[in-house]
């Protein structure tokens, strides 16, 4: 039966491992550790937690000084659970010792999850299993087929799912602290400590604003992988089927097949992504409007773009342009 501790100050227990990235630990502990300010008592007492004693390298390559080691672990009551990511989570192997810990702390914590690619270690321990999850963008893909029995919502910024919390890339540890701030403590304490911060209280729009993956990489066999880098080249002129198979000089319905089996979606969707790829690139630059991005990108009209960048990007191209231009 899961405890729910109750007496203040509620531990805060961030598993960091090596090569963790420090920005998993640090932004979470940093919204806690305001958050006991705004309060003005101490709600949150945060302890890092790692495998072995002494000095942790971060991936950056600052050290870090855990609080405790697991393997000294006293089994005081675990408010929070959560698991820190590193960049290579994904192909670390994860000791036994970590995995039976995490299964026995998860168990008795009020609430448990992940920060970034945190997700990976907690699915490995089999604490994910049908929840539906998130993690950062770039390895949401992995996480869902190595572990099928986990949902994977590659898009959300934090996600909550019975006792599980898990969150998006790095930055977006900071939003799950914040959202268990004001799951703890209340909508005014927590967007004091958002705006002592200077973060969103909520952030607008999902990760895939933020994600690269639509930016396509030719594949396929020489003549389609020439192709396709023409079409990244001229995305304004027409794609449409019959002109891409004159190009190679085959069948409509052949050029359709043969791009489907080895690139691995239709040729209008794989056109379409080309194009809304154009489009960020044009917004970031910042100098134009939407209608003349539509224009030079292949798009109808300013509306045909802004619903192929919402499909895509998650985000309108007026809002996007707004966060993302690097014009002063």
């Amino acid at each position: 039966m899961r405890t729910k501790p109750r007496t203040l100050p509620r531990d805060i227990v961030m598993l960091a491992l090596p090569g963790v990235q420090l920005l998993d630990v640090s932004g979470p502990l940093d919204v806690f550790a305001e958050a006991n300010a705004q309060a003005g008592l101490e709600v949150y007492r945060s302890v890092v937690a790692a495998q072995e004693p002494g000095p942790l390298r971060s991936s950056s390559g600052a050290r870090l000084l855990p609080d405790m080691v697991i393997a000294e672990d006293a089994g005081e009551a675990i408010d929070t659970l959560l698991v820190a990511g590193c960049p290579h989570a994904a192909e670390m192997l994860v000791e036994g010792a970590v995995v039976e810990w995490l299964r026995r702390r998860a168990a008795t914590s009020r609430r448990f999850g992940s920060v970034c690619s945190g997700a990976f270690f907690l699915a490995a321990a089999g604490l994910l299993n049908g929840r539906r999850v998130t993690t950062h963008w770039a390895v949401a893909g992995e996480l869902a087929q190595r572990f099928p029995d986990v949902m994977v919502d590659e898009d959300a910024i934090h996600v909550s799912d019975g006792p599980v919390r898990t969150a998006a890339g790095v930055t977006a540890g900071l939003d799950l602290a914040l959202a268990l701030v004001e799951e703890d403590l209340g909508r005014d304490i927590a967007m004091r400590v958002a705006s002592q911060l200077v973060m969103f209280f909520k952030r607008p729009g999902g990760q895939m604003q933020f994600s690269r993956k639509g930016e396509t990489v030719p594949t396929g066999r020489a003549a389609l992988q020439e192709l396709q880098r023409w079409v990244a080249a001229n995305p304004a002129l027409d794609h449409s089927v019959a002109s891409l198979a004159g190009r190679l000089d085959i069948s409509p319905r052949h050029f359709a097949r043969l791009f489907r089996n080895e690139v691995g979606i239709t040729p209008a969707n794989w056109v379409e992504e080309v194009r809304v790829g154009a489009a960020r690139r044009r917004l970031e630059l910042g100098h134009e409007a939407p209608k003349q991005v539509a224009a030079h990108c292949g798009f109808a009209d300013a509306d045909t773009l802004r619903r192929a960048f919402a499909r895509h990007v998650g985000v309108t191209p007026a809002e996007y342009r707004k966060r993302f231009a690097t014009m002063s």
